[in-house]
């Protein structure tokens, strides 16, 4: 495959009359954070070596308003939210794919208040999907086959829509050792980044919730904690490297681990 990446936008999609199948919304975790942009490029590697068409709002996409929301911002949630639902009813979009489990739980669920009706798929689901109808095909589990891997709930994904078994179906396709932490699925912890306590000071306590959970994550022996959640990587990712471990265990996304175990 080729290292150059197709990615339409909307705008030239719209100029040529064409619609796409889906948009795949990035995100500001996957537009502008270094360590989630690769997350991005795995997702799109994937879109095109299976042929989805799909494309980007690119500079027309903005924040969903879900961190101004949790933040107590309403009004600046509002502006951001009706803003996004003009674009994409001016495109007249009906299925959104993302990355993001707070963007996915935002323009599913609180969108549709303010005139934002969208089929919304978050990508552990696509990604199973895609397994599921013999598009994506892992040959022999690929290098992870037989590694000891954790996958960390993440809130928005979990508890609020309920969606744990596809980020564990993709997994199970790379043919690893799927071991479970302590508290998962409904029982799972928190990585302390949402409800906007990314953008803030922790507050006081005995330990920090991210230090908490990597050492969960980490008593596994897995070497590898799987994630589907941009805040969520950075706070696990900042939880290993406080542990001093992040020679050994690495926090990769799902899409990174099916792009990597198909040599895209």
């Amino acid at each position: 495959m080729s290292n150059t990446l197709n990615i339409p936008t909307m705008e030239e999609m719209a100029a040529k009359g064409q619609e796409p199948e889906i948009l795949f919304w990035v995100g500001c975790a996957g537009s502008f954070d270094d360590r989630y942009k690769r997350v991005t490029v795995a997702f799109i590697k994937i879109l095109n070596a299976v042929g989805v068409n799909f494309a980007v709002l690119g500079p027309e996409e903005t924040c969903t308003g879900d961190p101004a929301r949790r933040a107590g911002n309403e009004f600046l949630f509002q502006m951001q939210a009706v803003s996004n639902i003009e674009v994409l009813n001016a495109y007249k979009i009906k299925k959104i794919v993302t990355a993001c489990p707070h963007c996915f739980n935002t323009i599913k669920n609180e969108y549709p208040a303010l005139g934002g009706n969208y089929e919304v798929i978050h990508h552990s689901q696509f990604l199973q999907q895609l397994i599921d109808s013999g598009k994506i095909k892992v040959k022999d589990g690929g290098e992870f086959k037989g590694k000891k891997i954790t996958f960390h709930d993440s809130c928005y994904l979990g508890r609020a829509n309920d969606i744990y078994e596809a980020p564990r179906k993709v997994l199970e396709k790379l043919d690893a050792d799927l071991v479970e932490m302590k508290n998962c699925k409904k029982n799972g912890l928190c990585c302390g980044a949402g409800g906007a306590q990314m953008f803030k000071d922790a507050e006081k306590g005995s330990k920090e919730i991210n230090i908490k959970r990597t050492e969960e994550a980490l008593s596994t022996g897995a070497k590898i904690i799987a994630s589907g959640c941009p805040f969520c990587m950075t706070m696990l990712s900042d939880g290993v490297k406080n542990k001093e471990r992040e020679n050994e265990v690495k926090v990769l996304d799902l899409a990174e681990l099916i792009a990597t175990a198909n040599g895209l």
